[in-house]
Order: structure tokens, then C-alpha cells, then sequence
């Protein structure tokens, strides 16, 4: 008890509002203007309790944690005729009932529970009410499975894993959640000017044009100006790199316009296996999470009838840009780098070898800040061009990339709803345009949980992923554990050496020493992680 006590002394995490309050970001906005029917952007995550625990005790609690995340009881009011960014206003007829829900399954199993969610994500949340619910299952064996949902607009996968640490506890005892008396009444806002509002529009469409140019004109700067003074340093390599990028990806069966309903596929690794394999190689654990995915999709494409010999996989991996690796802020701080990697690399070991090299000469390059100008350059555009033209130019035939991949670091001890052991979380992230199958990556509690969306159009045999997974990795780790060569990034012999991002690599020399895989528990592999690898986790971040 007094551990408990302890527990509960500690200051309470908060899910602030960012920057100025109520105010959207454009990259916000941009997850509401570019969804349409049969593209609802929604991430979510399926998760599994121990024990069984009814709606109204659920309703009853997440209402004591509501004043922690103020998002949850907020509303989009758009302005009129589009001119300016959305804001969050208190919704004056928020109802708990509207948001917390509990759905029967015919016998409780799990590809029952995979079907509920398809089903749910592939629905567009109500705009009228907070963009969130949570759905309640009974399953088999005692457990209870959640189904929790929220609009891209109201976060990131970061803050999504950062609202449910709010939500629930570290201990099987819940800290005491004072209730009020009487729910606290929310007074309709008060009328404006049309005019006022029309004008303060204005104001605010203009000043993010002026933002985004800004924005983009400092970064074009800062980059010509590093590239002048140091030839050889990251800006002269992400020059380079910009032609490769900007040519369309080559299209894979399950790159065809996503129009609905999709499916949900998960699979599950343990993390001490991965930090095993990683320190072994010495990468990293997106590495590794990287190089199984590449892997998978390689069997998958070679399924569907790809001949692999000379394809790519371009993956977009979302980055978390907050400085200072906080959860605990809503809204969506992300930009994307997107790695090419061969599919016709046979060698798990020479595989991972060159997931590694690709990602950090991408780090180098400084990728992710070339996105951000790129998306600075489109913030310049009215709001009302998007809102208009977002649906329809998700449509068309663009071809950026493959898949989304995004890898969400969340907590490693056992979190607890109203005392029940949180067993699984499956991350869900969004698909669109032409991605037909994107995955996410939660790590929690010792285990990484693989999630993958697909349109069931382009992947009416999603479900083969997840075997495609387990046999990835286990062929990873033989290949390892069998002394094969551990390829180290190639040397550069001249600064201003070129890394070639779409050929095969060579057949790297074997190493005279083997290298082992020792046995792992999760205690040693928490020794062994550096305070980098942390952090790199943070940064290497999903959602989308």
C-alpha cells in the first residue's frame, strides 16, 4: 500500500493544448481536408484487458480523467466559407454516453474482435462531436477488448500513446479520481459579427501564408548557405538525393486508390529478441523492425506474382519533431523520411545491413527538414483550396511511395484500466491514395506489436502478413545466431562519396569471427540499451 501511496503523490500528467490553444496547425487542417468516404483518417489501437469490465464503470472513470485531456470534450467549428484554419471550441451538448460504447460478438474470438475494428476505423468519426470513442468487447477467456479511435487532426500516434498513459495507471490500483457533484455545464459560445468572423479569417489565412513562405525561405537559406561553406557536409548529399526521391515509386499489386472498408492484421515480436538481434549487428531497433517489414513485404509482393529482381520498397517513416521527446502534447508534430530498400535481398543479415546504411545516410542528409520545407512550401496554399481539392487529390494516381511505416515507443511496465492489466495493444495507422496496406509498431511491456491496415480491395489476404512476420524474424535471428557476417556500413573513401539508393548491394566479405546472438531477457536488454537508442526511438517515430 505504501507503494501505492507513493504511486499517487506524484504530480498528474496532463494532455495540454499546443501552441495557441485552440488554434488547428495547417498540418492539423490538412488531416480534415483531405478525407473523404472510404478514407477516414483515424488512428487507433486494439487493446486487451484481463478480466471483464462493464460501460457504465468505464464511463464513470474516464469522465474523472476528462479535465486532464481538455481535447476530448473540444469540437472543429470551420470558418466561414474556409477562409482561415479550423479551431477547437467546447462541444455545449458533450454526452460520455456518445463516446464510450460496448458492442457483443457472437462468441468473442479474435478474428471477431480484428473484423469489430476494420469495421469501426473504417467509418468517418461524427464532425459535430469530439473526435474520439472508445468500443468495448467481451472475448473469450475472460478478457475485455477495447477498440479506441481518434481523428489524425487530434493527434499523432506520440500524443495517442501519451492520452491513454493519461487515461490509465502504472499500478492495479487506480489513483483516487475525485468526481464532481454535478457535471460541469458548458455555455454555447457566444455569438459573433459575421463580419468579425469573416475578417478574422482573413487575418489568420494570410498570416499562415506568411508562416509558410517564411518557413520555407529560412530553411532554403540555412541550407544553401551550409551547403557554400561545407561541400561535403549533409546538404551537398541531400541534393543529390532529391532526384531519386521525387521520381514516383514504383507501383507493388496493393498500390491501387483506397476506397473502402479495410481490415486489420497484427502480429507480435519480443523486444528483448529484437535489442538482441540489434546489438548483434549493432543498428538499431527501427533497424531490425525496418528490415522484418521489408522482409515480409518482399514474401507478400512475390505472392502476388512481383517479380522482386531490381524492385524497391520506398517506406515513409513518420519522425517525431518535438524537441524535447514530450508525449504529453496534443496535435500532430511529424515530419516523414522516405528510405528506398531493395526487395531482392535474400540474406536477412545483408538486408539489415543495408536498411541501416540507407537510414542513416538519410539521417545525414537532414531528410526529414527537407520534408518540412515541402510541406511549409504547401501551408502557403489558402485554406479553402484545400478543403476543396484534399478529397479529390487523394484520388489521383500519385505514386510517392509503398507503405507507411511508423514505430510509436510506448511505455515498458504494465499499464492498468480501473485495475485491469492492459495485456496487448495493436496500433492501427491510416491508409490512403495509393497505399493499399500501411503498418505501425507499438513496443509495450517487453513486446513489439505489429499493426497492418489494409483496403480490402488491395489486400484481400492481409491476414498472411502476420505469418510473413514471425517468419522473418525467425529467419533473421537463425541467421545471426549462425555466425553469418554482420555487413557494417560501407566507409566512405572521399567525402563527398556517393551512396547508392537503388542498386543491390554488393556481397559484403565474410568477417572471420562469427557473430552469436546470447540469450536475452528483457531486464539485460534494458542494461544494455544506450540513452541514444532511446532517444532515437522517440525520433523514429509513427503515426500516421
Amino acid at each position: 500500500m505504501a507503494r501505492d501511496r507513493k504511486r499517487h503523490d506524484k504530480p498528474e500528467t496532463t494532455m495540454p493544448s499546443p501552441r495557441d490553444g485552440n488554434s488547428f496547425s495547417w498540418g492539423d487542417a490538412l488531416f480534415l481536408y483531405i478525407e473523404r468516404e472510404g478514407q477516414p483518417l483515424n488512428i487507433a489501437g486494439v487493446s486487451v484487458f484481463e478480466g471483464k469490465m462493464k460501460r457504465a464503470d468505464v464511463m464513470k472513470f474516464i469522465t474523472a480523467k476528462l479535465p486532464r485531456i481538455p481535447r476530448f470534450c473540444q469540437r472543429v467549428v470551420f470558418p466561414p466559407l474556409d477562409l482561415g484554419l479550423p479551431r477547437w471550441e467546447m462541444d455545449p451538448n458533450f454526452d460520455i454516453r456518445n463516446h464510450i460504447r460496448e458492442v457483443k460478438l457472437k462468441h468473442g474470438t479474435e478474428q471477431e474482435l480484428k473484423a469489430l475494428a476494420g469495421k469501426i476505423v473504417s467509418a468517418r468519426l461524427d464532425r459535430q462531436r469530439p473526435l474520439w470513442d472508445f468500443t468495448l468487447v467481451r472475448l473469450q477467456g475472460n478478457r475485455t477488448g477495447m477498440v479506441a479511435r481518434m481523428h489524425h487532426c487530434l493527434t499523432d500516434g506520440i500524443a495517442g500513446v501519451g492520452s491513454m498513459n493519461v487515461i490509465m495507471d502504472t499500478t492495479p490500483t487506480p489513483a483516487p479520481q475525485p468526481l464532481p457533484h454535478k457535471p460541469a455545464r458548458v455555455e454555447p459560445p457566444t455569438p459573433k459579427d459575421a463580419g468579425a468572423v469573416l475578417l478574422n479569417g482573413l487575418l489568420k489565412s494570410y498570416s499562415s501564408l506568411v508562416e509558410g513562405a517564411l518557413t520555407l525561405h529560412s530553411g532554403l537559406l540555412n541550407m544553401a548557405q551550409e551547403a557554400v561553406a561545407h561541400p561535403a557536409a549533409p546538404p551537398a548529399e541531400m541534393i543529390r538525393m532529391v532526384s531519386e526521391l521525387a521520381a514516383p515509386a514504383e507501383r507493388l499489386p496493393f498500390n491501387i486508390v483506397c476506397q473502402g472498408p479495410q481490415k486489420f492484421a497484427w502480429a507480435e515480436l519480443r523486444l528483448d529478441e529484437i535489442k538482441a538481434v540489434k546489438n548483434a549487428c549493432e543498428t538499431t531497433v527501427n533497424d531490425v523492425v525496418l528490415a522484418v517489414v521489408t522482409s515480409a513485404f518482399a514474401r507478400y509482393a512475390s505472392l502476388r506474382g512481383v517479380q522482386l529482381k531490381g524492385r524497391s520498397l520506398r517506406i515513409v517513416i513518420p519522425v517525431n519533431v518535438r524537441g524535447d521527446g514530450s508525449t504529453h502534447e496534443m496535435g500532430n508534430q511529424i515530419s516523414f523520411v522516405p528510405v528506398a530498400v531493395p526487395l531482392d535481398i535474400d540474406d536477412p543479415v545483408k538486408l539489415l545491413a543495408e536498411v541501416h546504411q540507407r537510414v542513416e545516410f538519410l539521417k545525414r542528409s537532414h531528410a526529414a527538414e527537407l520534408v518540412g520545407m515541402f510541406g511549409g512550401a504547401l501551408s502557403t496554399l489558402p485554406s479553402a483550396f484545400w478543403s476543396h481539392i484534399g478529397p479529390v487529390a487523394s484520388q489521383l494516381p500519385l505514386s510517392l511511395c509503398n507503405t507507411i511505416c511508423t514505430n510509436v515507443p510506448g511505455p515498458q511496465v504494465p499499464l492498468y484500466l480501473m485495475g485491469h492489466k492492459m495485456l496487448a495493444w495493436y496500433p492501427w495507422v491510416p491508409i490512403g491514395g495509393l497505399m493499399g496496406i500501411n503498418c505501425a509498431i507499438l513496443t509495450y511491456n517487453g513486446t513489439a506489436f505489429f499493426g497492418f491496415t489494409g483496403d480490402v480491395h488491395a489486400a484481400p489476404d492481409l491476414e498472411r502478413l502476420e505469418k510473413f512476420v514471425d517468419v522473418s524474424f525467425e529467419e533473421l535471428k537463425k541467421a545471426v545466431a549462425s555466425g553469418a557476417a554482420a555487413p557494417q556500413p560501407r566507409k566512405r573513401e572521399r567525402p563527398n562519396a556517393r551512396i547508392p539508393l537503388s542498386k543491390t548491394p554488393a556481397k559484403s566479405r565474410r568477417r572471420k569471427a562469427p557473430v552469436k546472438v546470447a540469450p536475452a531477457t528483457t531486464e539485460a536488454a534494458a542494461v544494455q540499451e544506450q540513452p541514444t537508442e532511446e532517444q532515437e526511438r522517440q525520433t523514429m517515430a509513427v503515426s500516421a
